[in-house]
């Protein structure tokens, strides 16, 4: 299944679309210009219109094409407007990636600010929820529709990360429930565990931390591009990124 605004051309997404949440800097970033080194049209979303823009520039000087939506994904409506607007345009979808989400504040539970754990649930779980009920025609409409979300090993609990552990810990429930709702279709959900990676928000939870000992967002994109492919075919598990960079390593890398 190809589109026609996709660039054409022999990489692995060629003729795919691909939306991702997050996409202007980080590991969002990284997978939006991965994926269109691979041939996919990207649609990149994230708050701000001039760094969408920046990286909107990268992939138009690599040949790539994007479409870019500035959006606050903390506003329902603005979602379900993004699944609408996809609709028109293209009449679906091929990959979803939810990257998207914020730290919060690590802080004991029983002082977490209510607005602080409003916004990191809103962001974290119910705008990946919001996003799965926009677009799943589309993903349906595609011949392997794929959907990407991002976890974290705090998923499983860790002292004074309340909000960001319990939204990812619900993040992990709602994509596996989804998951098995799709098993008999074409479709695929999964979500990757990132592991300590170079990224902002890593440096807001560990300042003392040296940057340059940690992977880059672009160590990680192939990871992402992995599970986008129609080939993939996982279903409904938290992959945890390291361990597939290991498989994927060629011999003597």
């Amino acid at each position: 299944m190809t589109d026609p605004d996709a660039p054409t051309g022999a990489g692995r997404l060629a003729g795919r679309l691909a939306l991702i949440t997050g996409a202007s800097r980080g590991i969002g970033r990284a997978v939006a210009l991965a994926f269109a080194r691979e041939g996919a049209h990207v649609i990149l979303v994230a708050r701000t219109q001039a760094a969408l823009e920046e990286v909107d520039d990268e992939i138009r000087a690599g040949g790539g094409q994007a479409t870019l939506v500035p959006a606050d994904l903390t506003d329902g409506d603005v979602i379900d407007r993004i699944g609408g607007s996809v609709y028109q345009r293209w009449g679906r979808l091929d990959v979803l990636v939810g990257n998207a989400g914020i730290l919060g504040m690590l802080t004991p539970v029983p002082e977490v600010p209510p607005d602080v754990w409003d916004r990191v649930i809103a962001l974290n779980l119910t705008a990946n929820w919001r996003l799965i009920r926009s677009v799943d025609p589309l993903l349906r409409a595609s011949d392997a529709g794929r959907a990407i979300f991002v976890t974290s090993g705090v998923a499983d609990g860790r002292a004074y990360w309340g909000p960001y552990a319990v939204s990812k810990a619900a993040l992990e429930t709602l994509v596996r429930t989804y998951a098995g709702e799709i098993g008999k279709t074409a479709m695929r959900a999964n979500l990757i565990d990132p592991g300590a990676t170079r990224t902002r928000m890593r440096a807001e939870a560990y300042p003392g931390e040296d940057p340059a000992s940690l992977k880059s967002p672009e160590d990680l994109s192939e990871v992402f591009v992995t599970l986008a492919v129609p080939s993939w075919t996982r279903n409904g598990e938290v992959i945890k990124a390291e361990a597939l960079m290991t498989t994927a390593r060629p011999a003597g890398g």
